[in-house]
Parts: C-alpha cells; sequence; structure tokens
C-alpha cells in the first residue's frame, strides 16, 4: 500500500529530521527540504526531487547522533539510504542516493575549486570517506548509469544549508515521491 512508505518517509523527515545538520545552523529536515526545492524548482523529475528530499535519510535511521564525522566516524549514511529506500524505489530514485558521496569525492577530483565550495564538515567527512577519487575511480564512477543523476544531486546537497530558507513542507513533495514507488509503494521482493 502506497500509504505506509510514505507515512514512514514523512514521519522520518518530521521526527527524527530535527537532528542538527553537521555544522550548520539547519537541521535534517530542513536540508532535505531545501534540496528537494532546488530539484523542483529547476524542473528535475520526480525521482531527481524525490532522491534529494531522501539523499541523508541514513542519517535519520541510525543512532550515531548529529555529526559522527566530528568523532572521526564515517557513517556511511549513504548506504544506510539506499538500504532503507530500496524495498520502495528503483535505481532513478536510490542510486543517487547510494552515490552522493562518491559524487563528492568525483567533483573534488575532477573541478579544481570545488574543495573550496565545501563546508567545513564535508570537508572533514571527505577525509573519512576516502578523499578525492584517483583517475581509476574517476573512469569507473562516469561508468555508472546514474552517475550524472548523482552529481547533480551533489551540487543541491552542497546548495542546500542556507540559514532560514522559506522551504514548502514535507507534504508538499510527498505527490512526487508517491509516484517514484515501485509497484505500488509494495516492497522488493
Amino acid at each position: 500500500m502506497t500509504d505506509e512508505p510514505l507515512a514512514r518517509i514523512e514521519a522520518l523527515l518530521d521526527g527524527h529530521g530535527h537532528g542538527r545538520y553537521g555544522l550548520h545552523d539547519i537541521n535534517q529536515r530542513q536540508h532535505a527540504l531545501q534540496a528537494a526545492m532546488m530539484a523542483e524548482r529547476d524542473g528535475r523529475p520526480d525521482a531527481l526531487v524525490t532522491a534529494a528530499l531522501l539523499h541523508d535519510i541514513g542519517h535519520m535511521v541510525h543512532d550515531l547522533g548529529d555529526n559522527p564525522a566530528a568523532a572521526g566516524i564515517d557513517d556511511r549514511h549513504e548506504e544506510l539510504g539506499h538500504a532503507f529506500l530500496v524495498q520502495w524505489f528503483g535505481p532513478e530514485v536510490t542510486e543517487p542516493v547510494r552515490l552522493h558521496v562518491a559524487a563528492k569525492r568525483f567533483l573534488c577530483a575532477t573541478e579544481v575549486d570545488y574543495v573550496s565550495k565545501l563546508s567545513r564538515d564535508s570537508v572533514l567527512s571527505l577525509s573519512l570517506q576516502g578523499g578525492p577519487m584517483s583517475p581509476g575511480e574517476v573512469t569507473a564512477f562516469r561508468a555508472l548509469p546514474q552517475y550524472a543523476a548523482a552529481v547533480q544531486l551533489r551540487r543541491y546537497d552542497e546548495a542546500a544549508k542556507v540559514k532560514d530558507l522559506a522551504t514548502p513542507p514535507v507534504q508538499h513533495f510527498l505527490p512526487a515521491v508517491a509516484r517514484c514507488l515501485r509497484q505500488g509503494g509494495a516492497p522488493a521482493g
């Protein structure tokens, strides 16, 4: 049933999204809403709007606190988020979520000024996540079917850290999320 995954997603964003987003003056929910709003504003497909909304859901399904990177821990939130979302969504949503950390590493390796655009906590987590990609990793990343969507998601992720930015509520994005559900929201079997 479609209502179950939507209710769980809404509950996570509204209930667990109050945790601080890294070193920023926003919370996880605000970060998610800003990223989704930017994707929607740019006319991106529902899948990318949904991925933008849910890209950090992995932070909300673990119990490592608001900023595990400060303790030297890579929470692997992209993998946790992917594992959570794959039960309801196809690769057009789940792969950009899974790859958004790799996309940061890719951009740091391929754009000379990208590292200078990163926030302090993104620089810290970059070191825990393997640093900029090697040339071989860049080539392998570019070969992935969802790499371009992951790179775009990463750009929204970096931009979605604005204190007091007005956004629509979670409910505004749920129709796009619902349109992306696989098989009417039934878990993958």
